[in-house]
C-alpha cells in the first residue's frame, strides 16, 4: 500500500467514496494513473447506474451471510441473487462453489458439464445471466477486500474450471454471458481475479491449448493455467467440498501444488 499511496489517495477525487482497497486495485491494475483514473470513473458510472441495485444486493447479502460472528450462511446470498428465480434452478452448489484458501484467497470452481445450459438460456437472456455473474463478482469483491483488511495481504479470487465431463461445446448464449463476465473483471474489478484454471481438460483437446488462450481476455491470459486435478474430477458433484471438510482440504491441497 505505501508504494502505491500517493495514487491511491489522487484516485480519492474520483471515487471518494470508493474503499482504499478498492482503489488500491484500481492503482494496480494500470501502467498509468490516467488510465486508473477513466476505468475508476466508469465503474463509479456503473456502480451508481446500470450496477446500482446489484451492488446494493451483494452488500445487504454479505451482511446477512455474516450475521453470526466466524460463520458464513450462504442461503441469503444465493436468494439475493438476481433472477434467482430462475437461475438457482441450475446454477447450485453441485456444479459452482466458492471456497476459501488459508491465506484468505477464494476459489470459484466451475463445473460446466453439470450445468443444463440450453435449458437455462431458453429461460433468460444473456444480459439476465451477465447481471447475476456481476453479482457473484461484487460478493466476492467485498469478502476479499474484508479479507485483505484482516489479514494486510491483497487477497483475490482464484478460478477453477473443471471441464471434466465436457462432451459437447457449451451453448453459444451462456458462453457469451460467460466472455462477458470475463470482461467485467477487468473493467470492474482489477486486480481482484488471480490465476485461472482450466482443470481436466480432455486429453484430445490438450494439443489445441494454444488455440484456446485466445478466448480468454489479454490480462486472463497471463494467469491462465492448464492442468489436470484427478481428486477434483473424481468428484460426482461439487457440494462435497463444501460439506465434507476431508475434501475440501483435499482439493485445497492439490490446488496449492497446481500453483
Amino acid at each position: 500500500m505505501q508504494q502505491n499511496q500517493a495514487q491511491v489517495d489522487s484516485l480519492k477525487a474520483v471515487a471518494p467514496g470508493a474503499p482504499e482497497l478498492s482503489r488500491l486495485r484500481f492503482a494496480l491494475a494500470f501502467d498509468t494513473e490516467a488510465e486508473a483514473t477513466r476505468a475508476l470513473k466508469a465503474a463509479v458510472a456503473w456502480r451508481a447506474g446500470p450496477g446500482k441495485s446489484i451492488v446494493s444486493a451483494a452488500a445487504k447479502a454479505v451482511k446477512e451471510a455474516t450475521r453470526n460472528p466466524g460463520m458464513w450462511d450462504n442461503e441469503p446470498v444465493r436468494l439475493a441473487a438476481p433472477h434467482a428465480a430462475t437461475i438457482n434452478q441450475f446454477i447450485t452448489p453441485k456444479n459452482i462453489v466458492t471456497l476459501s484458501t488459508n491465506d484468505g484467497d477464494l476459489v470459484y470452481i466451475i463445473r460446466a458439464s453439470a450445468i443444463s445450459d440450453n435449458q437455462l438460456m431458453r429461460k433468460v437472456t444473456v444480459k439476465q445471466l451477465s447481471e447475476f455473474f456481476a453479482y457473484v463478482k461484487e460478493v466476492h469483491s467485498i469478502v476479499a477486500n474484508q479479507r485483505s483488511e484482516a489479514t494486510g495481504r491483497l487477497c483475490e479470487v482464484i478460478f477453477a474450471n473443471d471441464i471434466s465431463g465436457i462432451r459437447l461445446p457449451p451453448n453459444s448464449k451462456f458462453s457469451e454471458a460467460l466472455t462477458s463476465s470475463s470482461k467485467q473483471y477487468e473493467q470492474l474489478y482489477p486486480s481482484l481475479a488471480g490465476p485461472t484454471m482450466i482443470l481436466n481438460l480432455p486429453r484430445i483437446l490438450q494439443a489445441f491449448i494454444a488455440l484456446f488462450k485466445p478466448l480468454f481476455p489479454k490480462t486472463v491470459q497471463d494467469r491462465l493455467l492448464f492442468e489436470r486435478a484427478p481428486l477434483l474430477a473424481s468428484q460426482k458433484e461439487l457440494s462435497p467440498l463444501t460439506t465434507t471438510p476431508s475434501a475440501r482440504d483435499a482439493f485445497l491441497a492439490e490446488i496449492k501444488k497446481i500453483l
